[in-house]
């Protein structure tokens, strides 16, 4: 039994690497709203303009996601991370001397795009090298670095912008992406391209019905997801009276529950099946949200009382990216490359989705109302998986 469970403990090294890719380009993209209003003074642009350096970035990535596969679909894995990674490096060195806010943004973009290019293909790569029946729990190991950054990135970049100024996150970012660099040159085993083949041909899969099902469900889930995240603060100052001080330590319990629940959810898609573990990861999402709603019946409610829902409902965030990206694999069979990044252009638009829906559930019905949405998205998701699970049984 301890040889069985030091052999299990063993990870390889590439695998490291490309979470802690994700790590940094999460970082990346979510610490702006740390060091906004210093860096906003500065650039002598509003906040709310200011802001718009997420949206940039979120918008660029997900134009960019699925043309970067295309484009690279023959390229060499470690090439084009190594180009990539270095792109990513020299925007965000070069960001930490803008002096315009023009400038920032287009740099912004720089590394939206070089993000675009990684993160699609690190999920393709750990495809490729994972063992069958360990594909579900090295993709969470994975997409692990997006929460991790939540946790762990984002609060040190704040404090380094604090300590240091605002251009000093910029330059974590580009030592970050340093070190991923050099890790990924390092541990990553060169994996075959692509066989080349007309665009058309590698991009038919795609048109199939079920497939562009699977892709409006994950937009509709993460649009679920993000209608209560992006106003987390307002929701719980309403039923709970709590402060920025206890917001701050929910979302690092909620980031480490989050953690927890994308391994989880790998190692059940592993066991069950990929389409079993989505299905059971939005219906507990979906019953978390019906929970929260009922909770404004009894407000106020003590937050630690609340608290254990509110890691269910991070765990069950979490738990579903993986099955969904293993489910996405199956449905698009040799375009899988291309089918990961059009997923991740769909997280993207479910983030911005979600964030505008929310608003105006927000100022129309109140805060109370923002889970009873989210179990409304759940739903229509659900109902999307179903439907392209019944269409992949008709095609075959």
């Amino acid at each position: 039994m301890p040889i069985d469970v030091r052999r299990r403990a063993r990870l390889p090294t590439w695998l490291l690497a490309l979470t802690f890719t994700t790590f940094t380009f999460a970082t990346d993209d979510y610490v702006i709203a740390g060091v906004l209003p210093a860096l906003s003074a500065d650039l002598e642009v509003s906040e709310a303009v200011g802001g718009q350096l997420v949206t940039a970035f979120s918008l660029a990535f997900a134009l960019a996601a699925p043309v970067a596969s295309v484009v690279t679909a023959t390229w060499s894995r470690r090439g084009l991370l190594t180009w990539a990674l270095a792109l990513f490096v020299a925007a965000n060195a070069a960001a930490a001397f803008a002096g315009s806010y023009a400038l920032l943004l287009g740099l912004r973009v720089l590394a939206a795009v070089a993000a675009a290019a990684v993160v699609p293909a690190a999920y393709a790569i750990t495809t490729s090298l994972a063992p069958a029946e360990r594909q579900g729990r090295y993709l969470a190991l994975v997409m692990g670095g997006l929460t991790a950054s939540l946790t762990f990135g984002v609060p040190l970049g704040t404090w380094v912008g604090g300590a240091f100024g605002w251009q000093a996150t910029f330059g974590l970012g580009a030592l970050l992406g340093l070190i991923a660099l050099v890790a990924v040159r390092a541990t990553l085993p060169e994996t075959p391209p692509a066989p080349a083949m007309p665009v058309g041909r590698r991009l038919a899969p795609l048109a199939r019905p079920q497939v562009l099902l699977g892709l409006l469900g994950i937009v509709a889930i993460v649009l679920g997801s993000m209608m209560v995240l992006s106003y987390l603060a307002p929701f719980l100052r309403d039923l709970t009276g709590a402060g920025p001080a206890e917001l701050g330590w929910v979302f690092v319990l909620a980031g480490l529950a989050g953690l927890a629940g994308g391994q989880l959810g790998g190692r059940a898609a592993d066991r069950w099946g990929a389409s079993r573990a989505m299905t059971t990861g939005v219906a507990a999402f979906a019953a978390v949200m019906a929970a929260l709603t009922c909770c404004q019946l009894v407000r106020p409610v003590p937050l630690l009382a609340l608290l254990p829902l509110l890691l269910l409902w991070a765990g069950a965030s979490w738990w579903i990216p993986p099955p969904a990206q293993s489910r996405m694999i199956a449905l698009a069979g040799p375009a899988a490359p291309q089918a990961l990044a059009l997923n991740s252009s769909a997280v993207y638009v479910g983030v911005s989705c979600g964030a505008a829906l929310g608003g105006v559930v927000l100022e129309t019905y109140g805060s109370g109302w923002l889970p009873a949405a989210a179990v409304g998205a759940e739903l229509i998701a659900l109902a999307l998986f179903r439907a392209a699970d019944r269409g992949r049984y008709a095609a075959r």
